[in-house]
């Protein structure tokens, strides 16, 4: 790229596990996780049950599948599942509500990712034998196709609400919830209580390598558990990344603040940059997504030039790109990159 820095917003899945991260796993007392038996990630499930104020969690190696073990527990071929029209599981997971669980997808518009309790309400299905049964309601918190936008607990409340009197599973895609937690100071708990199940990453903003957690009832997971077999997410000795997990619990939440401030000092950058254009206000937590549209650049030309200046970031939209804050990006970085970008547009 003829640059010898390289300064990545693509994701906050970049990151890399620093020494004491590295020590944690090397050091790792280990099992067989299949037969339950790894201490470390015994130790992981548990410590993130009480967090959330869930009965048990369960160690799954991704997100997705974090995701997908819950509709493929709970759901028959045929019900219908409600969600918001931009959110990760009908975008990012390559069709597995329906191809695993035969699950019809049925999306909601929204604004700034999250619906309202009334747009439940609206369209939960008659019960007859013309229409699929409505079952299932997902929420996305942080919202990633919406720059990190954050729902309120008050909406999520009247949403669960709606849920609860309508006999609707409530299931939370929680991969940024640290980000909602730390940001807004509402407790995870609190963030966690209207929802029957919830799916929390470690590989994103909290920089472990890899590894999400499903987290339910403990007869929920018990049936997950045998789900997570069947998908190919039974693991040996996972202790070794789990107590990657732990590390960033104790060492790197609490960071999170500082990527927040980070983006919200590259988006007032990137504003205030001829042609690129967004909302600084609406940069709550990590994500900031500009649109580029008065550059006259489309936005795999735009990245490709970015590129070459040691600055990566992604294409988000027909206009739009998206650059995302994390542990391995610094305040003086961004300053960097923003004067690579103004540079070259000068």
């Amino acid at each position: 790229m003829g640059n010898s820095e390289i300064i990545d917003f693509r994701s906050d899945t970049v990151t890399a596990p620093d020494a004491g991260m590295r020590k944690a796993m090397a050091e790792a007392q280990v099992g067989d996780d299949v037969f339950g038996d790894d201490p470390t990630v015994n130790r992981l499930q548990d410590r993130i049950a009480e967090l959330f104020g869930k009965e048990a969690a369960l160690f799954t190696p991704t997100g997705t599948m974090a995701n997908q073990i819950v509709f493929k527990t709970i759901a028959r071929p045929g019900w219908e599942l409600l969600c918001e029209r931009e959110c990760h599981i009908a975008n990012y997971e390559v069709g597995g509500p329906a191809a695993h669980s035969g699950l019809m997808v049925s999306f909601l518009d929204s604004e700034r990712g999250f619906f309202s309790a009334e747009q439940v309400r609206d369209a939960i299905r008659p019960i007859n034998e013309h229409c699929p049964l409505t079952k299932i309601v997902e929420l996305e918190n942080t919202h990633n196709r919406h720059g990190g936008s954050i729902c309120p607990p008050e909406q999520i409340a009247e949403i669960g609400a709606v849920c609860d009197e309508n006999d609707l599973h409530f299931h939370l895609d929680g991969a940024r919830i640290w980000n909602a937690h730390i940001a807004s100071g509402v407790s995870l708990a609190e963030y966690a209580k209207p929802f029957k199940t919830l799916a929390v990453c470690l590989s994103k903003g909290l920089g472990a390598p890899m590894g999400s957690l499903t987290l339910g009832s403990r007869d929920f997971i018990h049936e997950a558990h045998r789900i997570r077999k069947m998908f190919g997410g039974g693991m040996r000795q996972v202790g070794i990344v789990a107590a990657a997990g732990l590390y960033a619990l104790d060492n790197n939440l609490a960071k999170l603040s500082e990527d927040h401030s980070n983006a919200h000092f590259l988006a007032e950058g990137l504003n205030s940059i001829d042609g690129i254009a967004l909302n600084v206000e609406r940069v709550e937590t990590n994500i900031v997504i500009a649109d580029i549209a008065e550059t006259k650049i489309a936005p795999p030309e735009f990245v490709e030039r970015l590129a070459k200046l040691g600055v990566l970031c992604v294409q988000f939209g027909k206009t739009t790109v998206r650059f995302v804050t994390h542990l391995d990006v610094s305040e003086a970085q961004c300053t960097t990159a923003l004067e690579k970008i103004k540079d070259s547009f000068s």
